[in-house]
């Protein structure tokens, strides 16, 4: 019964189930598909009857997954993953070279440790073409399930996109509050979170891996709310724009530590302990990883410990 059950599963059921889990909804999922929303419910519906059981619910005007529907998400994408190694795995015999490592890279990494760990990875000569993408946490991660990418470097995600897979942590790191040099805080000693209501302030967006330790500093401070806010994840952005005008940019340290090294931005005397959070490295939990992304682990593992003594 079990053979007859998983033999009508097909792979565009899974493709379909996984969009659905990631966009939270048909609409989106038809796009990212490219077929029609009637088609993408057809499909959901097929897979529901084959499990007997309902993988999505409604949830106001649109949906969420039960909770047959997390069960099954870590076990599709896990499969969903494996086929996508097989074709790379193919694609490296036909090309003679090393497998590919596609890493996602928050600002944290991407401006402190990974630049030198790449850099000597590849001096290792794999032949492993190196790929780096940057984003939101929240789409790094559902591209590491699907298989999109190997290994995520930065903080630990929320619990709920946890699912299926594995974190090593490096080290943990606080967030910061920055502004220029010469911004009217930067000179004061008694400084305090109130005064942040006078200033744009750029905020990590909501969803973000950070936004709820910003968002509990700002409550425990009694501060529900900021006037002007800009809220953005884009580190170049930030730091244009809090370089040009009297704004104030929350952000990691890791991302702006260069920049503090250097003089181009201030920190400001605020007790931010409370932010700390676990950085490291995400990779999908069940897949056995190539020996070539064992390595670029282990570089990476060297370059935090030669920073951290």
């Amino acid at each position: 019964m079990g053979n007859a059950l998983d033999a009508r599963i097909k792979f565009r059921h899974l493709q379909t189930f996984l969009e659905v889990g990631r966009h939270r909804s048909i609409g989106k999922a038809a796009d990212a598909l490219a077929v029609t929303q009637p088609a993408v419910s057809r499909t959901i519906g097929e897979l529901e009857t084959i499990l007997g059981v309902a993988l999505v619910e409604k949830e106001g005007r649109g949906i969420r997954l039960s909770h047959f529907g997390d069960i099954f998400l870590r076990h599709a994408g896990e499969c969903v993953a494996a086929v996508q190694r097989g074709i790379d795995s193919i694609a490296e015999v036909q090309k003679s070279e090393g497998p590919p490592i596609r890493i996602g890279s928050l600002p944290t990494a991407s401006t402190t440790f990974l630049p030198d760990a790449v850099s000597d990875f590849l001096r290792q000569q794999t032949g492993s073409q190196v790929t780096i993408v940057s984003g939101d946490n929240k789409v790094l991660l559902d591209a590491l399930r699907l298989g999109e990418l190997d290994l995520v470097v930065g903080r630990l995600g929320a619990p709920e996109r946890m699912t299926g897979l594995f974190f090593e942590p490096l080290y943990s790191e606080e967030v910061v509050i920055v502004t220029r040099p010469s911004h009217p805080l930067a000179a004061r000693r008694n400084f305090t979170l109130n005064e942040l209501a006078n200033y744009v302030v750029l905020m990590p967006i909501a969803g973000s891996v950070i936004r709820p330790f910003v968002d509990r500093l700002l409550l425990t401070n009694g501060i529900p709310d900021l006037p002007n806010t800009i809220e953005t994840v884009s580190d170049s952005f930030g730091r244009a724009y809090t370089m040009r005008h009297d704004a104030v940019w929350i952000i990691s340290r890791g991302a702006v530590v260069n920049d503090l090294a250097g003089g181009g931005l201030a920190e400001l005397p605020v007790d931010m302990k409370e932010t700390r959070g676990a950085v490291g490295l995400t990779t999908q939990a069940t897949s056995e990883p190539s020996a070539a992304l064992s390595l670029m682990k282990q570089v990476i593992r060297e370059h935090v410990a030669s920073r951290a003594g």
